[in-house]
């Protein structure tokens, strides 16, 4: 008898688990290490890239398109099964001309636009820093962060030379928001994906699990954690970089992430991409519209995990 609390996941599986990968600090070979990995343990995830060739002083750093095998690489992920994402347009600022220019470029190398997005800490990153928040918590995030993200991302400002937010609602479709630390992102974020009327510029957000870095990421899919997501039925996208410390000095994956990765493949779950699993969570008629006390609470309880977890 199925538990009428828990979802019903497509293939009889038990729960859902897939990753948004950065590309900060990644480079083509290490990327190829855990990719193959990946690959051969059955999951399908996202990989998020920078189209544009490198024209200014970085601010991270990690392979992007420009590179013609990287590029290959990537195709060939695409090819079997993952999905790649968008990541801003370089791993530094750009103007509205550049993002045009590399949203074209990742059309021609992968068929079509990017399904989703994860903002990169550019100045043309989507509702970044304070924006992700409402009064009072934006005062409230401001304070508590002494104002160091303040008045540096404009994405979404109409006449900053980075605004992009009509060329963003016209090509992507999902972006990355809220990151929280257990497990079970749907639990922390059930109306996923969502519409917020008070950032219209993106078509649809969705929330995140907490590993930005391999000692984040093993402790957020530990044995027990693991376990706890099958149990619950839950779904779970992580946030990661493969760049920061996946890869040993030797050029091989960390083996505590080879055996977290291998039982997490033998515990019956739906791995597929971020644009797979956002399909299947949406509502028929379009993503979920989130009210005012929707957004405050969901808004309250990421800071909180901000400023005491350390959160993204």
């Amino acid at each position: 008898m199925v538990d009428p609390g828990k979802r019903v996941w497509p293939e009889n599986r038990k729960f859902a688990f897939t990753i948004f990968d950065d590309p900060d600090a990644q480079i083509e070979s290490e990327s190829i290490q855990v990719y193959a990995l990946l690959r051969d343990l059955g999951f399908r995830t996202t990989k998020g890239v920078w189209p544009l060739d490198v024209r200014r002083e970085r601010n991270s750093g990690g392979d992007t398109l420009e590179i013609p095998s990287y590029r290959k690489h990537c195709v060939e992920l695409q090819e079997a099964g993952f999905e790649i994402g968008y990541h801003n347009a370089a791993p530094h600022s750009v103007t509205r001309d550049e993002i045009v220019e590399a949203l074209d470029l990742f059309r021609s190398y992968f068929g079509c636009d990017p399904a989703t997005m994860a903002n990169h800490y550019n100045r043309d990153a989507m509702y970044w820093g304070p924006a992700r928040l409402d009064p009072p918590w934006r005062q409230a995030y401001v304070a508590l962060t002494r104002g160091k993200a303040s008045n540096r991302h404009f994405g979404h400002v109409d006449g900053h030379a980075s605004f992009w937010g009509d060329i963003c609602r016209e090509r992507i479709r999902s972006c990355r928001n809220f990151v929280f630390s257990g497990i079970d992102t749907l639990a922390h974020c059930p109306l996923m994906p969502y519409y917020d009327p008070h950032r219209p510029y993106v078509r649809e957000w969705y929330a995140s699990t907490e590993g930005a870095q391999w000692p984040s990421f093993e402790k957020a899919i530990s044995e027990r954690n693991q376990d706890r997501l099958a149990e619950s039925g839950g779904a779970c996208i992580m946030y990661t970089h493969f760049g920061h410390g996946f890869i040993r000095e030797d050029g091989k994956p960390q083996p505590r992430f080879v055996a977290l990765m291998t039982r997490l493949s033998r515990l019956g779950g739906w791995y597929v991409p971020v644009n797979a699993l956002l399909d299947f969570l949406r509502p028929p008629k379009g993503p979920f519209v989130l009210r005012d006390e929707e957004r405050s609470a969901l808004e309250r309880r990421w800071l909180f995990e901000k400023v005491f977890r350390g959160t993204s």
